[in-house]
């Protein structure tokens, strides 16, 4: 990540700022006489019609006057950057747990709020400074997605393992005083945060609403090379934190109409509980953090026909263990008019308790698909299993890879029945 985030890494063709000459490599150092430190800042002081925007190109300052319409787009975009690194020692962090080897950026712990404003990252509020609150406020930069896992202060510390927090209450009083609204969530973690704990967090969270707009409880994720004494969730425990969600999800939805707090898909599986009503999800908050995800699928796969396909192709793909049980109906259904199937693929590389799609690697995948490859004209990958990267798995495995060790075309669909339908009717289609 570069340090200055006010280098132009691209000028958008056709856009005012391609029509005013500004250039990549360019650095923005202001507009309208307001200092540019990032894409946020851009974003802010670039609402005008009429911008006065001083870059240094090379060693020269020059001004370069920037004509728009008014809610048009200026076609800047920055290099990212530089993120500042979480200090926490978490008992539970996901990348602690990660094994040697795999790409760089996945060993990156995040703790910026500029990251949870724009792509909803989730932060501890542990690093805040007073320029950072005051430019949090100055520029509204809300929501924020905020890890609480405990509102108290003794059992907080000891998941985060640092002495230095602050109260997380004082935080998020400040916060929501200053009109900043916030998604939480919760990552249970038995012993620790859970039982009357977490009913007492949800109770402090509550205080807060509606500028707490949502909680996730999300159960612990741990691969085989956790270091720590921590466990798992159990039938038992993921029953217990269900009893308690579903309890006050009633009585919010109730007075307000809105559930206010969500247990994550993977809570009500390990339980093996009914999901809520979809009405319950609202809007879907935190889908993006495993919240709704599975519901809302079903949902949608009741109201999708299967496709009728002119060619006589074979297909195959895959899920994880936790969804695999979900998607297999939907298949069935599938099978009226295609020739597809449904394959499970074990986390084998970080464990077996890992169960979610998202996880999975690319050798676990073909590990799982190279003795009955050859009997499939195409091969559908979710693209839940992708990175940020478009074409890489966690592993590096890209999808080319998968092609040439199996020795068919991987085609990637959108993890919804619409899309997957999609993907089946192009390749009919080509």
């Amino acid at each position: 990540m570069s340090v200055n985030g006010n280098i132009v890494d691209y000028v958008i063709e056709g856009s005012p700022a391609d029509r005013a000459g500004i250039r990549s490599g360019d650095v923005i150092l202001s507009i309208n006489r307001k200092k540019i430190r990032d894409m946020i800042d851009l974003m802010y002081y670039s609402d005008e019609g009429v911008l006065d925007i001083r870059v240094r190109r090379k060693k020269r300052v020059q001004k370069i006057s920037v004509i728009k319409e008014e809610m048009q787009d200026l076609g800047i975009v920055l290099r990212p950057f530089k993120i500042k690194r979480c200090k926490n020692r978490c008992i539970f962090c996901f990348v602690n747990q990660l094994p040697k080897g795999l790409r760089k950026t996945l060993y990156i712990k995040d703790e910026d709020y500029r990251m949870s404003f724009l792509f909803g990252n989730y932060i501890t509020l542990s690093n805040l400074t007073d320029e950072d609150r005051k430019r949090i406020v100055q520029q509204r930069l809300s929501p924020l997605y905020i890890s609480v896992h405990s509102t108290d202060h003794r059992v907080r510390t000891e998941l985060l393992r640092n002495r230095n927090l602050t109260d997380i209450m004082d935080e998020l009083k400040w916060l929501t005083d200053n009109r900043i609204r916030i998604h939480a969530q919760v990552v249970l973690c038995p012993g620790y945060n859970d039982g009357d704990n977490l009913i007492n967090t949800i109770k402090d969270l509550h205080r807060f609403y509606p500028y707490v707009m949502s909680v996730a409880v999300v159960p612990v994720g741990l691969t085989r090379f956790v270091k720590t004494d921590i466990r798992g969730l159990n039938r038992d425990d993921a029953l217990r934190a269900v009893k308690i969600v579903n309890g006050f999800q009633r009585r919010f939805f109730k007075r307000y109409g809105d559930a206010f707090v969500h247990g994550a898909d993977e809570l009500y599986i390990k339980a093996e509980k009914r999901f809520p009503p979809l009405k319950y999800y609202g809007d879907f908050p935190q889908i993006e953090n495993g919240v709704g995800m599975v519901p809302l699928f079903l949902h949608k796969a009741k109201n999708v026909s299967p496709p009728r396909l002119r060619r006589r192709a074979r297909f195959v793909t895959f899920t994880a263990t936790s969804f695999y049980p979900f998607l297999k109906g939907f298949i069935e259904r599938l099978k009226e008019t295609v020739t597809i199937d449904l394959i499970e693929v074990k986390n084998n590389f970080f464990g077996e308790e890992v169960t979610v799609a998202g996880l999975l690697t690319g050798r676990d995948i073909i590990r799982s698909m190279v003795d009955i490859a050859s009997g499939y004209d195409f091969i559908l990958m979710p693209d839940v299993v992708l990175r940020e990267t478009g074409d890489l798995l966690l592993d590096d495995v890209s999808v080319e890879d998968i092609e040439h060790i199996l020795g068919r075309p991987v085609r990637v669909f959108d993890s919804t029945p619409d899309g997957l339908l999609n993907t089946l009717e192009v390749i009919d289609d080509d």
